[in-house]
């Protein structure tokens, strides 16, 4: 048992919509990832899904809603089987939580599927 700063964990990546496991919590994991760009429509049927925005600037497109926009210390969360989209214009760090099960790209797929790595040991 020991902390994890997450400025030091994300400067051990540089790749984009690559989550990384910080932290363990029941069957949850909490993963942060650089993003940049936009990534793919997708919806998670089983879970939520929350974003807290570390820095930089995200901007989640809900199918048929307005965007929503998050800045540093934002956070929200999607609802299970809401079809969404993030982007960032720049870069910006996500902390995300949600199952260990749960694969990024939801039911989309596809070559954005990222095996998450690992930052806790």
């Amino acid at each position: 048992m020991k902390p994890l700063n997450l400025d030091i964990a994300a400067a051990q990546f540089s790749d984009h919509w690559s989550p990384k496991t910080v932290a363990r919590v029941n069957n949850y994991e909490a993963r942060i990832a650089k993003v940049q760009g936009e990534f793919v429509w997708h919806q998670h049927d089983d879970t939520d899904e929350l974003f807290l925005v570390l820095n930089g600037e995200l901007t989640i497109q809900i199918e048929n809603q307005e965007d929503v926009v998050l800045g540093p210390n934002d956070i929200f969360v999607v609802p299970q089987g809401v079809r969404h989209c993030p982007k960032a214009k720049n870069e910006a760090l996500v902390l995300l939580l949600e199952p260990a099960s749960v694969v990024n790209t939801g039911d989309a797929g596809g070559e954005r599927t990222a095996v998450v790595g690992d930052l806790t040991e």
